[in-house]
């Protein structure tokens, strides 16, 4: 979409069941977390998991994803892109831009920090990257 490339993921992010280890559990819950392209609306993503886990009671807990403006990233100068510099990529994860597009307001995510070690062990943000993202939304904001 837009020229970015978007994978989705189908995770199993918690399970739980049981009440004592020396008791057979009568449930096992699996949570599983659909991070789905902008090209599915939720209602979609929703008919993808129920068919899935067919024969499986899923509960619904849908966020919209994230949709690029039409149009973006050639807006009027001065642009985000320009001001920041480097290439638009596609996300896979929920942010708030996603409630930006149920409004139909364009947003993109920007912002110091490896979006691919977010949410693990391994997630970090280097100081010197939070000093350069201020320094260049500043100077977009100021043009």
């Amino acid at each position: 979409m837009d020229g970015l490339v978007y994978h989705e993921g189908l995770n199993a992010v918690g399970i739980t069941g049981g009440v004592a280890s020396n008791v057979i559990p009568d449930e096992c819950v699996v949570t599983v977390n659909y991070r789905f392209a902008p090209d599915r609306t939720a209602e979609q993503a929703a008919e993808h998991v129920r068919a899935v886990f067919g024969g499986f009671d899923v509960d619904d807990h849908r966020r919209g994803a994230g949709r690029l403006g039409p149009g973006w990233p050639t807006r009027p100068r001065p642009t985000l892109l320009a001001a920041v510099g480097g290439d638009p990529r596609a996300k896979m994860g929920w942010t708030d831009v996603a409630r930006f597009a149920i409004l139909g307001v364009p947003a993109v995510n920007y912002g110091p920090g490896d979006p691919e070690v977010a949410h693990s062990v391994g997630e970090h943000v280097p100081l010197a990257q939070i000093a350069e993202c201020e320094a260049k939304l500043l100077a977009w904001l100021a043009a």
